[in-house]
């Protein structure tokens, strides 16, 4: 197994759901960079558990201590580690689960792949939890984008059958992108909040989850960066999305929407705005060939529901070798959603900086 990534920026995470700690370093961050703790605060917030009824009642502070790489308020250049201590564990509500396979969770899988050494508790290394160290790796790596003016920002897009509006694919602000760090649930349209909150609450009701969808932006960003093929910026952000826990799928642009209309209606009409090359729409969603056009990157991510929940379900018995029933305890998000918002900020703002670092090098 590895627990890196990255070309030119590299991150490590470690940890497990219910261990002593989990948390990330950071390869490759230029130094000098005043980074903003407040601000990390605040990210790490938007993504913590038990803030509201919408999630899970486990509580945890989710600060992160930063161990090397920070000197005197400014990155050192040398690799960034940080550690966030896990406190409200309930292990107990697990101890069925090293047997009983939880349906659409890595238990089965991850029990076969390390020959039964995984820790299952809370999901282990498999759970979302692992996310908080993303989160902060994203709001450093925000902060270092933030200086070549790029601002990234996401807001659900569905949840269940509820829709909000899209982005306007040409004409995004980043006041607009930074409102949505400030709100419960980050919506376009805000009249749609009162039904996402009911489909969330009512599901939870049930015993049952509920899943949607994540659209992100990326404003602010020069044409020029990324590759051709295996390291094009679809490639690189693809990767990272697909290693969030619950995402199945992601589409750029207008995705396989675009399969429905003519090449006529599908290209994007370039034209000039002054000294600099715009296009009409934008439905490749700012990259063309791999390549950022200098038009927003626009992508949305489908997350499925929460697999854990509170109704019976069909499953096996891997000790005993035989089916059984299951009904899982413990505390856990009737919709995820909300909370992987900042997540999917997180991993882009990641990505593109080892974009950015790939065109660059350490110049920022």
């Amino acid at each position: 197994m590895s627990g890196m990534w990255g070309n030119n920026l590299k991150i490590s995470i470690f940890g497990e759901s219910h261990g002593n700690a989990i948390g990330v370093t950071i390869d490759g961050l230029p130094s000098g960079i005043d980074l903003d703790l407040c601000k990390i605060d605040k990210e790490m917030k938007r993504r913590a558990p038990g803030r509201n009824n919408l999630s899970t009642a486990r509580k945890e502070s989710d600060v992160p201590e930063i161990l090397s790489g920070y000197f005197e308020g400014k990155t050192t250049g040398t690799p960034l580690c940080a550690v966030i201590r896990n406190v409200d564990t309930r292990s107990k509500d697990y101890g069925k689960l090293k047997d009983l396979m939880r349906p659409g969770h890595a238990d089965y899988t991850g029990a076969i792949r390390y020959g039964g050494f995984n820790d299952y508790r809370g999901g282990g290394h498999f759970s979302g939890r692992i996310t908080a160290p993303l989160v902060f790796a994203g709001a450093v790596c925000k902060q270092v984008l933030a200086l070549k003016g790029i601002e990234i920002g996401a807001h659900i897009n569905s949840i269940k059958n509820v829709k909000d509006k899209s982005f306007n694919y040409t004409s995004i602000s980043k006041e607009d992108l930074q409102s949505f760090s400030t709100e419960e649930l980050p919506l376009v349209d805000r009249s749609k909040e009162e039904e996402i909150r009911k489909t969330i609450l009512d599901a939870k009701k049930k015993g049952d989850s509920v899943g949607g969808t994540i659209e992100c932006a990326v404003v602010g960003i020069e044409p020029g960066i990324g590759n051709p093929f295996f390291d094009s910026v679809e490639s690189i952000l693809s990767h990272l999305l697909f290693s969030v826990p619950a995402v199945k799928g992601v589409e750029f642009g207008l995705g396989f929407g675009i399969t429905e209309v003519y090449g006529s209606e599908s290209n994007d009409d370039f034209y000039y705005e002054g000294d600099s090359v715009r296009t009409r729409s934008n439905n490749n969603g700012g990259i063309l060939g791999g390549i950022t056009s200098g038009m927003p990157i626009i992508f949305k991510v489908a997350i499925k529901p929460t697999p854990s929940i509170s109704k019976q379900q069909d499953t096996v018995n891997i000790k005993e070798e035989k089916e059984d029933t299951l009904i899982i305890e413990g505390r856990h998000d009737p919709c995820i959603v909300q909370r992987a918002v900042p997540v999917v900020e997180a991993i882009t703002a990641i990505g593109i900086l080892d974009l950015i670092k790939e065109r660059y090098g350490w110049q920022i």
